[in-house]
């Protein structure tokens, strides 16, 4: 017999015998029956969590206090720089916004800050844009 024959004789025996195993026959105590169920295996919860994503993180006292202050320096805020997010402080911020041509909604925004003077010089524009090379690149690459 030639070798490829003997490997499809060995295959075909090894599906015999294990047909009695994948299908569940040849487990002690599985029988046929619809009024047994096979019980399955709960998986965690916890294993399936995906991680929590972190939002924008609340002011520190001192970032607010220079918020509050800058506010004072405008005249919006009527107060002592205390640090606390309070309605009084919301309510010099909407003045401010307001004022400022800037939806007036009392929250904390990169447009009211950079307004403020304490935002980024980037926060709220978009990404910067190549300006166009004025020399154009030779085309031969002998040229020079």
């Amino acid at each position: 017999m030639n070798k490829t024959v003997l490997h499809l004789m060995f295959g075909a025996a090894l599906l015999v015998s294990a047909a009695p195993v994948v299908s569940g026959a040849g487990r002690p105590g599985a029988s046929q029956t619809s009024s047994t169920t096979a019980k399955k295996k709960k998986v965690s919860s916890k294993s399936k969590k995906k991680p929590k994503v972190k939002g924008q993180a609340a002011p520190t006292p001192d970032r607010i206090r220079e918020i509050q202050t800058a506010l004072q320096k405008d005249g919006s805020y009527q107060g002592e720089a205390t640090g606390k997010w309070d309605a009084a402080t919301m309510d010099a911020m909407r003045k401010y916004q307001d004022k400022n041509g800037v939806s007036p909604t009392g929250k904390i925004d990169a447009v009211t800050l950079n307004k403020l003077g304490l935002g980024s010089g980037t926060a709220g524009k978009g990404a910067p844009i190549p300006a166009a090379s004025s020399s154009a690149a030779p085309s031969d690459p002998t040229e020079k």
